[in-house]
């Protein structure tokens, strides 16, 4: 995959995570395109102010992005069309919860580490079926949370709209991939409150 595959994802990913928020049942904290306080102040290597959230935009977050969720998933060694759907999945509820997804719907040994055995396996398998199988455990994942019921209905717009972005970035040709046209930013269900290393 190339670079503009990552600001493809990115892009979509973004429509998703919304803009400033501060919602207090989100254990998260104050969050701008689902950047929390928590995650830009490791980032920075010291504790962030609400003022730095706020400020955030989408180029400043890329590089973030891209270490943190893209690079940790090796978004570009995999298919068109999944690469996105796991980053959206790493972005939502952390890249060792999103790669053991990938791994289940794989049906090998679930470590959480994408390595070579993963992508082996990934290359063995048609990534239509690995996009619907990932998002299938995506969802079982998430039912099974305590705060499904308050984020629940966001959450699942939000996987079947993942779903549907990577089938059709595994059908565009290859050359004309686009982003889909923006989706409403999702702001009750931007990502897994309660799942692990979010953003």
């Amino acid at each position: 995959m190339t670079a503009s595959t990552f600001e493809r994802g990115l892009s979509l990913v973004l429509t998703h995570e919304g803009g400033w928020a501060d919602d207090p049942h989100d254990p998260g904290g104050a969050t701008n395109l689902g950047v929390t306080i928590g995650t830009l102040s490791l980032w920075l290597g010291r504790p962030a102010t609400r003022a730095e959230v706020r400020a955030l935009t989408p180029a400043s977050v890329a590089p973030l992005y891209r270490r943190r969720f893209w690079d940790a998933i090796q978004g570009d060694a995999l298919p068109a069309g999944l690469d996105y759907a796991l980053f959206d999945f790493a972005v939502n509820s952390g890249p060792r919860r999103a790669v053991i997804g990938l791994q289940r719907a794989l049906k090998i040994a679930d470590d959480g580490r994408l390595g070579p055995l993963t992508l082996k396996a990934v290359a063995e398998h048609k990534p239509a079926d690995l996009i619907e199988a990932l998002c299938d455990g995506r969802l079982t994942f998430l039912r099974a949370l305590s705060t499904w019921p308050r984020f629940g209905r966001g959450w699942a717009r939000r996987v079947e709209e993942v779903r549907a972005a990577a089938r059709a970035l595994r059908t565009a040709p290859a050359g004309a991939r686009q982003a889909p046209g923006p989706v409403p930013a999702d702001r009750t269900g931007r990502r897994a409150a309660a799942g692990p290393a979010q953003p």
